[in-house]
């Protein structure tokens, strides 16, 4: 990474000073593309070389850099602990990620020790301190681990979670600063459980998927071959690791492909968005950088009340900016391009993703350089009925996603397992090496979701010219009077209106005190006027009807109030949950 210094003879002095971060090329390690038989392999392998993982405050500077040869003879004494500690093979030992050097080596240690880490999330996105203590103390529950380790500042948090299921709460520092007396490590094989993922949407009911070895280390080298990985790559990262993109494809990966990375922290990044492209422009080299469709949103708003990007960055060496993790809008991607074009980005960098924890992470992936690419589909094929009544045609613009990864069978689905053609919207289906085992110690919901080998992601979506086209998750689809309507479509129209942005709407179905499903929209309101309120409602109201065609309950709510997953994303079946349970108040506004 290179630095641009100005300033100062004491800002000089100073990055004079500042630590080196580690190197992109590599003369002495010829890269392998995760060929391994196990993730401790991987990391084997990449400590004989110089790159590694680099760790940078909020403004985007340099804190740490953490060579992957470091980092193996950390993970090695985090091992060694882990055994005195009485850890044994297949024992779960659950972590709360954190992005940095601790997280880790004691995930590494872990792996090491033959045991299975259990990544779990920071209360960032849980609106309070009781409401992450419930969260934890849930998923907890379902791993049922040896111990939780968490960083100190968590601990009144993690610790109380802990205590209460009687499990082992061990504050980091102090875990790392016991004796690790040598010890003979286990030998894993590629078909043993590599780790637990628990997917962005585990809140009540949590599912710790299980992902053995060979699983893992197949997706990475199919995800690596298809952005066509090379030696003057380098990756760039705010993306937390309790959450499947961060962690397999922003954490693990770079190590098993060798590749050195710079990290922001996601709470950094949420705080400075613009810092995470401060990073990518200082970086001198290639970047593969990912983000969710909300990350780029955010980036392109900032700027609109900035100046020229070209007096601040340079994308123009942003090779791979990834698209996934949500529903891929055009429109936000068309609006972030519009907002960066002069300061170098390239719109054909974009490449959009399919993919999901079940399936370890990367399902379907567009090949480089191809860029955003969407089809035009009307809503009536979408709702899987006909155009009646004489209603103008509407079109939803449908993102590819690109072909399958290598080794990944995709296919398109009816309810009743029928295989469908081309074209033909239904549930996708997919099949591959690095398909989860299972849900851990769940047969139940592994048998409702898995068959021969076949994953039901829960997504619907078709095939068109071998290209995958996702239309959205079933469980979120309403259906009233036998129509489907799609809640990304109801939440899309009222987005358009001025002063509402991307996760401020939430639409669901409910049933009326009459018994009929009629759908739901809850909207985030930020005035205080009555009557403002009043037309707002009303101008909402009318933007349904005419996607819906229906008359739907309309419900504005405070700011903030809408919950999120651990990853960010909005959760319509909690909102629904707590709307139906009183627990989101309405603006009590007259009729």
């Amino acid at each position: 990474m290179e630095l641009h210094v100005t300033g100062s003879l004491e800002a000089t002095r100073a990055a004079s000073t500042a630590p080196a971060p580690t190197p992109t090329d590599d003369d002495t390690l010829p890269r392998r593309l995760a060929d391994f038989d196990t993730l401790g392999e991987a990391l084997d392998y990449a400590a004989r070389g110089v790159r590694g993982l680099n760790f940078h405050d909020a403004r985007g500077n340099l804190k740490q850099p953490y060579s992957y040869a470091q980092l193996r003879e950390d993970a090695l004494d985090q091992a060694y602990r882990m055994i005195a500690a009485g850890v044994k093979p297949e024992d779960r030992i659950a972590l709360i990620a954190e992005t940095g050097p601790e997280f880790a080596s004691l995930f590494f240690g872990v792996v090491y020790a033959g045991a299975w880490p259990v990544p779990l999330p920071l209360p960032t996105s849980f609106g309070g301190a009781q409401s992450y203590i419930d969260q934890l103390r849930v998923q907890l529950e379902s791993c049922d681990p040896k111990m939780l380790v968490y960083p100190s500042e968590l601990s009144a948090m993690a610790g109380e979670a802990a205590k209460l299921l009687g499990i082992q709460g061990i504050d980091w520092e102090e875990f790392g600063g016991r004796e690790a007396p040598r010890a003979e490590l286990p030998r894993p094989t590629r078909d043993d459980i590599a780790y637990l993922q628990y997917s962005s949407g585990s809140t009540r009911f949590p599912h710790g998927v299980a992902i053995t070895h060979e699983a893992l280390l197949n997706n990475l080298a199919a995800h690596s071959h298809g952005m066509h990985v090379t030696d003057g790559d380098r990756c760039v990262s705010w993306l937390p690791w309790y959450h499947d993109m961060g962690l397999v494809g922003c954490f693990l990966s770079p190590v098993a492909n060798q590749v050195s990375t710079d990290y922001l922290k996601t709470e950094d990044f949420a705080r400075r968005p613009l810092a995470w492209l401060d990073m990518i422009s200082r970086n001198a080299d290639n970047t593969l950088s990912y983000s969710p469709t909300f990350g780029y949103d955010i980036c392109a708003r900032r700027m609109s009340s900035q100046t020229k990007a070209s007096d601040r960055f340079d994308l123009s060496r942003w090779r791979v900016a990834g698209n996934g993790a949500d529903m891929i809008r055009p429109d936000v991607m068309q609006s972030f391009v519009d907002a960066f074009a002069d300061a170098g980005f390239q719109a054909s960098a974009f490449l959009p993703s399919y993919g999901l924890a079940e399936a370890t992470l990367a399902v379907s992936i567009m090949p480089p350089c191809e860029g955003i690419q969407v089809e035009l589909v009307e809503e009536t094929q979408l709702s899987g009925g006909c155009n009646g009544g004489g209603r103008p045609q509407r079109f939803r613009a449908i993102v590819n996603c690109g072909k399958p990864v290598r080794d990944m069978t995709v296919e398109i689905r009816e309810e009743d397992g029928t295989p469908l053609p081309e074209k033909a919207i239904g549930k996708v289906w997919c099949k591959g090496p690095s398909v989860m085992v299972g849900y851990f110690r769940d047969e139940p919901a592994t048998a409702a979701c898995m068959s021969d080998g076949w994953l039901d992601t829960g997504d619907m979506g078709y095939i068109s010219e071998g290209y995958i086209y996702i239309v959205g998750r079933a469980k979120d689809m309403i259906i009233v009077n036998g129509r489907n309507h799609w809640p990304q479509d109801i939440e899309w129209a009222v987005e358009q209106l001025p002063g509402f942005k991307q996760g401020d709407i939430a639409a669901f179905a409910i049933t009326t005190p009459g018994g009929e499903e009629t759908p739901a929209v809850l909207v985030q309101c930020r005035t205080s006027d009555e009557g403002e309120r009043i037309r707002l409602r009303d101008e909402i109201r009318e933007r349904v009807r005419s996607v819906t065609g229906m008359n739907c309950v309309i419900e504005l709510v405070p700011p903030r109030t809408l919950p999120r997953t651990s990853s960010g994303k909005l959760s319509r079946a909690k909102a629904r949950n707590l709307y139906l349970n009183g627990e989101i108040k309405p603006y009590s506004i007259a009729a």
